[in-house]
C-alpha cells in the first residue's frame, strides 16, 4: 500500500498507462463532435487527481488532460481516492499544455476554463460536445496563458460566505452541468 491506508486487502493492477499527446489527438479524431475532456492546469494533492478521475469517469468523460510538470503524478493515494477510474478513464500527460489547447482549439473543440471571478455563471452558458473543461490548480486557479487560451471563462454562483470549492468538487458540479445541458437538448 506504500503508506497509504487500507481495509487489510491489496490488489495489484495494471491499469491504463498515462497517454500523450499523440493519442489525445487520435482520440479528439475519433469521438469527432461527441468528445468531452477535462484539463486540470496544475492540481497538486493527489487525492484531488483521484476525486477528479472518478468524477470524471462517472460523467462520462474521455480523456483527463495534465501538464508533465507543476502538476501530481499518479500515486497510489490518487489511485485510492479514483476507485478505479484510473483504469478506465484515458490520463494523458502532455509537455505543453498551451501548445495542446491550440490543437484542440483548432480540431473543432469549444475550450471553457473556470473561475471565481468571472461573471457568467456556468448554468448560463451553453455547454455541448465537442468540448474541453478547464479546471485551476488549488489555490492559484487557472495560469494566465491557460486562462487566455479559453474559448469562455464561467463560474459556480456562490451563495454562502466562502469563496471557492475544492477544485474535485468544482470539477463534479461542472461535469454534471456538461451532462446536464447536453441530455436536455437531446444530444
Amino acid at each position: 500500500a506504500r503508506g497509504c491506508a487500507h481495509q487489510g486487502v491489496l490488489i495489484e493492477t495494471r491499469g491504463l498507462e498515462e497517454v500523450g499527446v499523440r493519442e489525445l489527438e487520435q482520440l479528439v479524431i475519433d469521438r469527432g463532435k461527441a468528445f468531452r475532456g477535462l484539463v486540470l492546469d496544475g492540481i497538486e494533492d493527489p487525492r484531488n487527481l483521484g476525486a477528479c478521475l472518478r468524477t470524471a469517469d462517472a460523467a462520462g468523460i474521455d480523456a483527463v488532460i495534465v501538464p508533465r510538470n507543476r502538476s501530481v503524478k499518479l500515486t497510489p493515494a490518487a489511485l485510492k481516492v479514483a476507485t478505479g477510474a484510473a483504469e478506465t478513464v484515458r490520463l494523458v500527460r502532455v509537455a505543453n499544455l498551451a501548445a495542446t489547447l491550440h490543437w484542440v482549439k483548432h480540431a473543432g473543440v469549444w475550450v471553457v476554463g473556470t473561475t471565481t471571478d468571472s461573471l457568467k455563471s456556468v448554468y448560463a452558458s451553453r455547454l455541448e460536445s465537442p468540448i474541453v473543461l478547464v479546471m485551476g490548480g488549488e489555490g492559484r486557479g487557472l495560469r494566465r496563458l491557460t486562462r487566455e487560451l479559453c474559448d469562455e471563462i464561467v463560474s459556480i454562483p456562490m451563495q454562502g460566505t466562502v469563496g471557492s470549492l475544492n477544485v474535485s468538487v468544482a470539477t463534479g458540479i461542472l461535469l454534471f452541468e456538461l451532462n446536464r445541458q447536453i441530455e436536455s437538448r437531446g444530444l
